[in-house]
């Protein structure tokens, strides 16, 4: 039987896909998707490498996880992203149907929060799991970014 893990436990592993995406020189965004206590789907932005706006890390999950269950919904799935989704992101997450959302750190100015995008009915929203650590990743990114510019 497979050990329960609690939302710090998965928010940890999608800081990891966020410090691949820094790496690589992307905006540091990491997400996995959870079905059964179990990580389906680990993605991180890649929308510089694929020169593809729509490449957001909750992006490459929802197709990810899509290809793992073999079909386009995914109930009864969690999403843990390390920031708050943006309202593209978030409108392919009402058409995933998924459970759950939980997030780590808000975006202010373009989450979905912030920009009223309705998610699905019965999808749960959670905030604020390891916020701080997903917030400095960001801002680490944006400055090295700027000094090297």
């Amino acid at each position: 039987m497979i050990e329960p893990h609690d939302d710090t436990y998965f928010m940890k592993k999608a800081l990891q896909e966020a410090n691949i995406a820094f790496e690589k020189g992307e905006i540091p965004i990491g997400a996995v998707i959870v079905a059964n206590n179990q990580i389906i789907a680990r993605a991180h932005n890649l929308t510089e490498l694929l020169n593809d706006v729509t490449a957001h890390a909750e992006m490459q999950a929802i197709t990810a996880a899509a290809n793992f269950l073999g079909g386009k919904y995914l109930k009864d799935c969690t999403l843990y992203v390390t920031i708050e989704p943006c309202q593209m992101c978030a409108g392919a997450l009402f058409w995933s149907q998924i459970s759950k959302i939980v997030y780590g750190a808000r975006d202010e100015q373009r989450g979905c929060i912030a920009l009223k995008t309705t998610l699905h009915p019965k999808t749960v929203m959670k905030g604020g799991v390891m916020a701080e650590e997903a917030s400095k990743l960001l801002t680490r990114f944006f400055i090295e970014k700027r000094n090297l510019n």
